[in-house]
């Protein structure tokens, strides 16, 4: 064979074994003889991934380490954790009501919230008065376990429980421009279509019983009307038909018909805005740096049914308690005397001193009259008699007893009418106590006068001078010039429970 062909076929052949050792490693074969020495791999070679074999138990590949090559990585042990007794987790009853009131009210929130520029305005003003806050919530620790008793039976919100906090600051003895009364704001008419009785003798719209009965079932009336418990509370406040009005008025517009998107009057735009700010606050008081006293969960007082009639300052001798306190929980008899049974009221007193009241009641003498002792008495007058026959059998002042039954001077009665006759010689006062045992429960009734300012006419709050006392008919009253009193902050009670 020439030289030339010979060194063809050798350089064939060498070339021919390259293109076979290259087609091998690019294969990724490994010998399955454990002696053979490895094959060597290119550099620039990628493997085949799906012909590796796996370990037994390896179900996860760790990315940058290469198949085969990777030691099964130890899982920790468990932190062994020494808990304290006092640190083992306790189970919850949540069965069990809570020991303080605030904390069921909050438990009862079921109010959407209301997002509104005015609430931050109300919380700034509220917690700028921790002095007006802590009285407002020490008056309500009378009435407040009753009410949300009367809220929960009822499946309502508790954010209820709030609202004599706006409409009255917890006061039964508040009263508006608008003539609206007690804890719940109720005008006259309202009131009576509640059935609360209001005549000379006593004014259920103070009824603390009465009053959240009334006041609970009207505003359930109003949100079933609405589905919407802001649209309810501007109801109560502005009356339900000038809300509904609203309603319309956005929807022929083609506007929002939300409670905030509403156009209504300054006090009803406040008022939702108002409950919100006390729910804010009394949800998380320590959020707001204020320290609400504990309530307690239970009943503050009980209506004592088989109470007979008798004034206030006999009723808190038998059952040991300040007469402030039969004042505070009676304020609805407009009269010092507690008319008990057909046409009255039940006695209501603090729950701790019923078996007291009973006790000494019991201990009386048996024959002795129901008013025995007591600087008064019930007169009812027969066929022709008249005030007057009262007057000259009993010797009492026509106004005295005018006075004491509520009577105008140009009001008359006739047969068949029952009269309170006060001992004329008796120090028993209209405010049923002494001066210092009346009760602080707020301010007093606010007057009024008109005044032309801008072109218009407005209503200017009157405050009497210092020492002025009310004088008797036909007695011309003195001026009395008093040094200048230190200016006070008066909140008016709002109006509401349709308070227009």
């Amino acid at each position: 064979m020439p030289p030339l062909i010979d060194s063809l076929l050798r350089r064939a052949a060498i070339l021919l074994s390259g293109l076979l050792l290259a087609g091998c490693a690019a294969t990724g074969v490994v010998s399955e003889n454990a002696g053979d020495a490895p094959v060597a791999r290119s550099s620039v070679s990628t493997p085949d991934r799906s012909r590796v074999t796996k370990k037994p138990g390896d179900t996860s590949r760790t990315p940058g380490i290469k198949p085969g090559k990777a030691e099964p990585i130890p899982f920790p042990e468990p932190t062994e954790i020494v808990r304290a007794p006092e640190d083992e987790i306790k189970p919850v009853d949540l069965t069990l009501p809570p020991d303080d009131l605030w904390e069921r009210i909050r438990k009862g929130f079921g109010m959407a919230d209301l997002d509104h520029p005015l609430v931050a305005e109300h919380q700034a003003w509220y917690l700028n008065r921790p002095d007006y806050f802590r009285r407002m919530s020490e008056r309500g620790r009378r009435y407040m376990f009753h009410i949300v008793e009367e809220i929960e039976r009822r499946g309502l919100p508790t954010e209820l429980a709030l609202l004599p906090m706006v409409e009255s600051a917890y006061n039964p003895e508040a009263l508006s421009v608008a003539k609206a009364s007690g804890l719940w704001q109720f005008i006259p008419s309202t009131g009576k279509l509640y059935g609360l009785e209001q005549n000379a003798q006593r004014d259920d719209r103070r009824d603390i019983v009465a009053s959240t009965q009334a006041a609970l079932e009207y505003l359930q009336k109003i949100y079933e009307m609405h589905g919407d418990w802001h649209l309810a509370l501007a109801s109560y406040n502005w009356g339900e038909g000038a809300v509904g009005r609203a309603v319309l008025r956005n929807q022929a517009a083609g506007l929002p018909t939300d409670y905030a998107s509403l156009n209504m009057p300054a006090e009803t735009r406040h008022y939702v805005p108002k409950l919100q700010a006390l729910k804010n606050i009394i949800a998380q008081p320590e959020l707001f740096g204020i320290e609400l006293e504990s309530v307690e969960n239970k009943p503050y007082f009980a209506q004592v049914a088989e109470a007979p009639s008798m004034d206030l300052a006999t009723a808190a001798r038998l059952a040991d308690v300040p007469v402030a306190e039969i004042k505070a929980l009676n304020p609805q008899h407009k009269r010092p005397v507690i008319r008990t049974g057909k046409g009255g009221a039940q006695l209501v007193l603090p729950a701790h001193a019923v078996d007291t009241f009973m006790a000494n009641l019991d201990n009386r003498n048996p024959d002795a009259a129901p008013t025995a002792g007591a600087p008064w008495r019930t007169y009812t007058l027969g066929p022709k008699e008249t005030l007057a026959t009262v007057i000259r059998r009993f010797g009492v002042s026509e106004w005295r007893l005018r006075r004491f039954n509520g009577l105008s001077p140009t009001v008359r009665i006739g047969p068949g009418s029952t009269l309170l006759v006060p001992d004329e010689n008796s120090s028993l006062s209209l405010d049923g106590g002494n001066a210092e045992e009346a009760p602080r429960l707020g301010v007093d009734k606010p007057k009024y006068k008109r005044v032309k300012r801008n072109g218009r006419w407005v209503n200017v709050p009157v405050t009497p001078a210092a020492g002025s006392k009310a004088v008797k008919p036909g007695v011309q009253k003195r001026k009395v010039s008093a040094p200048p009193a230190r200016k006070k902050t008066v909140i008016p009670a709002g109006k509401s429970a349709t308070g227009k």
